[in-house]
């Protein structure tokens, strides 16, 4: 009875942190700012397994039919908890935050009641120095195994949807474990069992749809139809399709439409590597899709392309899917690219080749993690991998909705030693969009481009490093690596824009 107990522990413990992470992960993805979600998603759980744990006293009687029902509530509650999420911000953008701190209260509170009862079921077995050591050492235990397994398998092999509905299974069957454990007591309550028999039927029939509950969550938080999905380790790719326009989301944020990518695009590559003639090497940091590489391979004189990519999921995805070659032109199959899966920053720190020209196309500085990508020590790194007569151009925000935020970027590459020219385009699906462009040497720009360019001719380019009065600069901090400042000041920017 005391090893099948604590064997109890380790379990509950597992999935009390996976509800808790699965939460955490969610808002960050749907709401963004990962650092304050995971802080207060943290914050609630923990305080609300205190309150679970101080309630737990009033139970008097009928410990262990008390532990079952609780572990029934935990596994319905905390299996359907991602689906109940995702549903209510598909549909209940208003009260979507209530609804999850709410939904992470109540689950804390039950799993807070789990392991008190637990050791009152164990204390006429154990002395009570062996009790709280063994039972305190299998929860961290269950704790550690479920915080390893999340990242590396759980999240990007069976989604948060499923995840969490497998740990609900988890929690159901400790009930009926429990249930068979205690026979002798309760084992005789026809209710309970019941109870057991319709929150398994319920959770494994979520189990088994799995699918479907996230495919019609995710359907209604998008206006297209969703023609590709896929979890991964770092994020969450959705593509959506409605007639000739593919869409890519990353983590539910934008990244293209087909329909005017190559505005962005031609402007990220043209007006910086059109003056390059010399340029044999080129360096690509980000830019999975692929729609970058696809302008950089309209210079014959470029010899090999290396792009960087993090998530080895992008690539593989941009070079096999129907819609995203056709679109790239089949850029990843070209002998001049060569890809390298492992992050930019690391990648950086340990290289000694010097490139010509550097594309710098991460995602906007929504977090810390990508944030990091937007330092002076990152683009110190960048700088040194830089040829002497070489350029960098860095995909910059908008100078328009979050104008503080593009200088930020600008101010911190010329604080690495290097002359910046700023400069806008109008990409429709984004409004006014910015980049930066940084070299050793002063820039003129080019007065010839590549043939068959939808948006730019040479005559344009002068007009686009002029800004209008809403969009000159600003006084700015240099973003560092110990204050990424420029991830509170995008939030706070585009918090504005979107009220």
């Amino acid at each position: 009875m005391p090893f099948a107990l604590l064997f109890s522990v380790f379990v509950v413990a597992a999935c009390g942190l996976a509800y808790e992470l699965i939460a955490a992960a969610l808002s960050s993805y749907l709401v963004g700012d990962s650092v304050t979600q995971f802080s207060t998603i943290i914050g609630v759980y923990l305080f609300a397994m205190g309150v679970g744990s101080w309630l737990s006293r009033h139970v008097q009687r009928n410990l262990a039919a008390t532990f079952v029902r609780v572990e029934l509530l935990v596994g319905v509650l905390g299996g359907f908890s991602a689906a109940m999420l995702f549903w209510a911000f598909a549909w209940l953008t208003g009260p979507f935050l209530l609804l999850l701190y709410v939904l992470v209260f109540i689950v804390g509170v039950l799993v807070g009641l789990e392991i008190p009862i637990v050791m009152r079921l164990l204390e006429q077995q154990l002395r009570f120095k062996d009790l709280v050591s063994q039972v305190l050492s299998v929860d961290y235990l269950g704790a550690l195994a479920v915080s390893l397994l999340f990242p590396l398998w759980l999240a990007p092999k069976l989604g948060m949807v499923r995840t969490a509905l497998l740990f609900g299974l988890l929690n159901v069957a400790i009930a009926l474990w429990t249930l068979w454990l205690f026979r002798h007591n309760i084992g005789r309550n026809r209710a309970l069992w019941a109870q057991g028999a319709l929150a398994l039927l319920l959770v494994g029939a979520g189990f088994a749809g799995a699918g479907e509950l996230s495919s019609v969550a995710e359907s209604a938080m998008y206006e297209d139809r969703i023609v590709y999905t896929e979890t991964t380790r770092y994020q969450r790719i959705v593509l959506t399709q409605w007639r000739d326009d593919l869409r890519l989301f990353l983590n539910g944020n934008l990244q293209f439409s087909s329909r005017d990518e190559y505005r962005y695009h031609e402007a990220l590559v043209h007006p910086g590597l059109s003056t390059l003639p010399h340029a044999r090497r080129v360096l690509v940091l980000g830019g999975g899709d692929g729609l970058a590489v696809r302008e950089i391979l309209k210079y014959p004189q470029i010899e090999s392309i290396t792009l960087i990519e993090l998530d080895p999921a992008m690539p593989r995805l941009s070079q096999r899917h129907p819609l995203l070659r056709k679109l790239n032109g089949d850029a990843f199959n070209s002998p001049r690219v060569h890809v390298i899966n492992t992050d930019a920053f690391s990648w950086l720190e340990q290289q000694q080749d010097a490139y010509d020209f550097i594309v710098v196309d991460f995602p906007d500085p929504t977090n810390y993690s990508v944030g990091k990508l937007y330092t002076n020590t990152f683009y110190r790194l960048a700088e040194r991998a830089l040829s002497a007569q070489g350029r960098m151009v860095v995909q910059s925000t908008s100078p328009l909705y979050g104008r503080a935020a593009f200088w930020t970027i600008a101010k911190t590459i010329e604080s690495v030693g290097l002359q910046v020219q700023p400069y806008h385009a109008l990409v429709p699906s984004f409004g006014e969009w910015g980049f930066v462009l940084a070299g050793r040497t002063p820039y003129q720009p080019p007065t010839q481009l590549p043939a068959h360019l939808r948006f730019l001719d040479a005559a344009a380019i002068p007009a686009m490093f002029q800004f209008p009065g809403d969009m000159v600069a600003v006084p700015v901090e240099v973003n560092r690596l110990d204050n990424q400042t420029l991830v509170r000041t995008f939030e706070h920017e585009w918090r504005q824009v979107l009220r």
